[in-house]
């Protein structure tokens, strides 16, 4: 019999008219969330933060081949007491890359005691000098490796070989990008790609959409940045196209990364297209502002440097979660004299300085330096005797780094070397340990951001790891 509980069933008519309010706040609340602050970033793992943050974005200031600590931030003033005496006759020498073990060589620059913080910066960065109580020196950072390649596969990646995702990929990976527009992790580089080649910003097992985008601060920044189509919608059809294609292939194959991440980065390039040209136009910025990076400075590779450093104060400002730049390829090689020790650190330097201290000071002065934290760094240091007469072989046992803004210390120096500048000898700080505190500034546990791959959870510190807690702010 008839139980007479059923409902009438609505026409189609009925149904429309009865959701057209409802079809209205889906739209609505989509268009909302993609500017809510609360919602997560685009392309972000982490749904939530483990903590509050300090920082919202990286600027790292890769410095390639290995600046010499003794000759930039680490004054031993004992080296010019004993320079030029036989190092075995005074310290114990371990074996080097090349081991050509010269005599005890003095800095050749003087060093000064910098801002109200007194921290020793050599004359090699007379800008950066005046930013010194911005800086937050780590002079006890130690690498495994003492040959560049497999070094900087350790800086980037966490591991000594190649294949593993960078920490740029990281970052972009757990964070996303606040822009939608730009990819999270953006390299900018200027001139050089450092020993290891582009696998340094590789996204290894993390999905494909987190690899490093590499830009040029030149006219096109990227290739093929320009539409080639006669119109936006003649291009915007062959995108469909290509997604529908995808789409139809993802529905026989499944899930699988290449595809899925074919189909966010086309749509990110989609969308550069109208981003990345605007962002990269910098004769919009004041004569003040071209002044202070050195954007018209005599010196190329200094208007080089400048490029970069402008452009990644504007990526900043745009939502780029994480930013690198690469350095010139100056006269004389990179940080990495193992003779011409004066010209080619003097080269260097001058390429970099001032676009760097220009960096911070505009940073700080539009409130973003407290929200960014810049890191400069190279993959290890140089030892306090010769090599030859005039270079400096490879040092992992000792060398300094300096982070500033982004909720570290500002004006202090943390850990030491010998009175060498050899040998950390207090408050070793391991690369690992440098990763699991920028992750931590930005309000991720390096323990809890994972990747399930070869049937065991990855992540960028690997099993090890310890925040910097000394020099958090």
């Amino acid at each position: 019999m008839h139980c007479r509980r059923f409902i009438t069933p609505l026409t189609r008519r009925d149904m429309l008219l009865s959701c057209a309010n409802g079809f209205g706040m889906v739209a609505l609340a989509a268009l909302m969330a993609e500017d809510a602050p609360s919602q997560p970033a685009a392309g972000a793992h982490l749904r939530t933060l483990h903590h509050p943050p300090r920082a919202r974005n990286v600027i790292f200031l890769y410095m390639d081949g290995g600046p010499s600590q003794v000759d930039t931030f680490d004054y031993k003033p004992l080296l010019a007491r004993y320079h030029g005496q036989d190092p075995h006759a005074v310290f114990r020498v371990e074996p080097t890359q090349f081991n050509s073990i010269g005599r005890v060589m003095a800095s050749p620059w003087r060093f000064r005691q910098c801002g109200q913080s007194g921290l020793w910066i050599s004359d090699l960065f007379p800008h950066l000098a005046g930013c010194a109580d911005d800086l937050c020196m780590v002079r006890s950072m130690v690498s495994k490796f003492p040959e560049h390649t497999s070094a900087n596969y350790f800086l980037h990646t966490g591991t000594g070989v190649q294949g593993r995702p960078s920490m740029g990929a990281w970052f972009s990976y757990g964070l996303g990008s606040e822009n939608r527009n730009l990819p999270g992790f953006i390299v900018l580089n200027g001139g050089l790609i450092p020993p290891g080649g582009l696998d340094n910003f590789n996204s290894g097992f993390l999905p494909a959409a987190y690899q490093g985008s590499v830009f040029r601060p030149a006219d096109p920044p990227v290739a093929n940045i320009r539409r080639r189509e006669a119109s936006d919608e003649l291009q915007r059809g062959k995108l469909d196209l290509l997604r529908q294609l995808d789409r139809g292939m993802l529905a026989r194959t499944g899930n699988a990364d290449e595809i899925e991440s074919a189909i966010a980065n086309y749509e990110t390039a989609y969308r550069m297209q109208t981003a990345v040209p605007e962002l990269m136009e910098t004769r919009g910025e004041s004569q003040a502002t071209r002044r202070l990076y050195g954007l018209d400075a005599g010196y190329e590779h200094t208007r080089t440097f400048a490029a970069q450093c402008l452009i990644a104060r504007r990526l900043i400002e745009r939502g780029a979660r994480f930013v690198e730049l690469t350095c010139p390829r100056v006269p004389g090689d990179r940080w990495d004299q193992h003779s011409g020790l004066r010209v080619g650190h003097e080269n260097n330097a001058r390429a970099v300085d001032q676009p760097i201290a220009a960096l911070l000071r505009d940073l700080k002065s539009r409130g973003l330096l407290e929200t960014t934290l810049v890191v400069f760094a190279g993959e290890f240091g140089r030892t306090p005797f010769a090599q030859g007469s005039d270079g400096r072989d490879h040092n992992p046992f000792g060398f300094t780094i300096w982070m500033a803004g982004g909720g570290v210390k500002g004006g202090m120096a943390h850990g030491e070397t010998d009175e060498w500048g050899y040998k950390v000898v207090q408050h070793r700080v391991e690369i690992h340990d440098l990763h699991a505190t920028m992750l931590h500034l930005l309000g991720v546990d390096h323990t809890r951001l994972t990747f399930r791959f070869g049937g065991r959870d990855m992540r960028l510190t690997d099993v090890h790891g310890e925040i910097v807690r000394e020099i958090l702010a």
